[in-house]
């Protein structure tokens, strides 16, 4: 069993799994969710609100540091953590994703992966050692190697060709990690093919690794297939190790991952609607800006317990947003995450009861997506 995780507990009912993530900078308590600080910053928040919405981890992006403020103001500074006033566990991507998803901007082959910056044009090689080289620098607890993700749909060769080139540039990232205090990842690839998920799975096993993630998944295909990758993708992968879905995601899609056995996740997608106005809320999502809001002096959520449904109306977070204020943005932004966090607390709760299956039905029956 890996000393990066502990299983706690299995629910009677479900494959949902409680356990604890062990590092240097602290303890997770899983499932998990990770709030998205792509450039070391998750928009719009401050650490300290973080802490307060009861933030155990962070994730921040490989490829985006790298470019700014680059590696050595980071390193002047003392690592990531300091840099950024974090210091609690962060879990770093390689980037494999937002330098696959500039198709224009960059060429991969088995060596690695030339890309264009899409800030100066200037052009960079990653190679798997590289992306390792650069996140044993920054001090991240969890790193992930470099992967290639590809789209849906996607023509099983293309998928066969991706998923080969992951297994292989895993098995280069494993030879050279040889960090203390540091976990590296597999990251499991094969698009919606379950034969091609099953070799990519049993070949990263092989290689061995202390935690697993799934890769390629929320990439355009419909959600029951999304579903069904993730039941495959999660039984697959072995019991005591931790199981990270990657980039997923809305409140629906992670109540059904719960189920699966995943105990990790990330998504951008609770800052990014919060930015934007939509607030996730027990009954569903809220686009605050719309009208039958103006005189609305109920809180946002009156389930909710933070900070922003503790103090503002829905008529005033309106208001924010039509009259362009920032204040608008940090609230909802910080509502969401807080919201997110909650639903991972609360599943925790259930999972520790045997209740899970229960919890999940009443979530589902209360949370629609409709105004």
């Amino acid at each position: 069993m890996s000393s990066l995780f502990k299983l706690l507990h299995k629910d009677k009912n479900s494959k949902a799994r409680l356990g604890k993530l062990s590092t240097l900078h602290g303890e997770v308590d899983t499932p998990c969710f990770m709030p998205v600080g792509t450039q070391g910053t998750v928009k719009t928040l401050s650490p300290e609100e973080l802490n307060d919405c009861g933030a155990q981890i962070m994730l921040s992006n490989t490829y985006h540091l790298f470019l700014r403020p680059g590696m050595e103001v980071i390193n002047k500074a003392g690592a990531l953590h300091k840099f950024i006033s974090w210091d609690k566990p962060i879990l770093t991507d390689s980037g494999g994703y937002q330098i696959f998803s500039l198709a224009l901007l960059r060429k991969v082959n088995d060596n690695g992966v030339e890309f264009q910056s899409h800030i100066d044009g200037l052009k960079h090689f990653f190679t798997p050692e590289e992306v390792i080289r650069v996140q044993k620098e920054l001090g991240s607890d969890i790193i992930m190697p470099l992967d290639e993700c590809v789209h849906y749909p996607c023509a099983r060769d293309q998928a066969e060709t991706a998923m080969l080139r992951t297994i292989n540039w895993a098995k280069r990232s494993r030879a050279a990690f040889n960090s203390e205090g540091q976990f590296l990842f597999g990251i499991m690839q094969g698009a919606t093919y379950e034969d091609l998920r099953r070799e990519c799975s049993a070949r990263l096993v092989e290689i061995g690794f202390p935690g697993y993630a799934i890769g390629g998944v929320s990439v355009g295909e419909p959600r029951n297939l999304r579903y069904n990758i993730v039941q495959i993708a999660a039984d697959l992968l072995p019991q005591d190790s931790p199981r990270y879905l990657m980039g997923v995601g809305l409140p629906e899609d992670i109540i059904e991952a719960l189920e699966c056995g995943i105990d990790m996740f990330d998504c951008v997608v609770p800052t990014r609607y919060g930015r934007n106005g939509t607030a996730f809320t027990s009954s569903g999502k809220m686009t605050i800006r719309n009208s039958p809001y103006a005189q609305d002096f109920s809180p946002l959520d009156p389930e909710c317990s933070c900070y922003t449904c503790t103090h503002f109306s829905r008529a005033y977070l309106r208001h924010l947003f039509n009259t362009e204020e920032i204040l608008g943005l940090r609230l909802v932004s910080l509502h969401n995450i807080h919201f997110y966090l909650d639903l991972m607390r609360k599943s925790r709760e259930a999972i520790a009861s045997d209740s899970f299956a229960k919890f999940k039905k009443e979530f589902l029956q209360h949370y629609n997506q409709k105004e």
